[in-house]
């Protein structure tokens, strides 16, 4: 579901290129995505890797400090 100005919009822009809206949706999400793959994958957020070890018991109230302070050595 798009907002009827920003349909109305795609659909002259892909008449004017000369391609269905459809393409150039396809073509519009593809770069977009494109643009984002490596930043999602450069996440620690999104790392595959699970810490199985010992952890502090403020882990959870401190977790930005134990993963991003380099003082805190872990």
């Amino acid at each position: 579901m798009l907002p009827s100005d920003l349909k109305t919009r795609s659909q002259a822009l892909a008449k004017r290129l000369g391609i269905s809206f459809g393409e150039l949706t396809r073509e519009s999400l593809e770069s977009f995505l494109r643009g984002y793959a490596g930043e999602l994958r450069e996440d620690p957020l999104f790392a595959l890797e699970v810490y199985r070890g010992p952890a502090d018991a403020d882990l959870s109230e401190r977790h930005d400090d134990h993963l991003y302070d380099p003082a805190e050595g872990s």
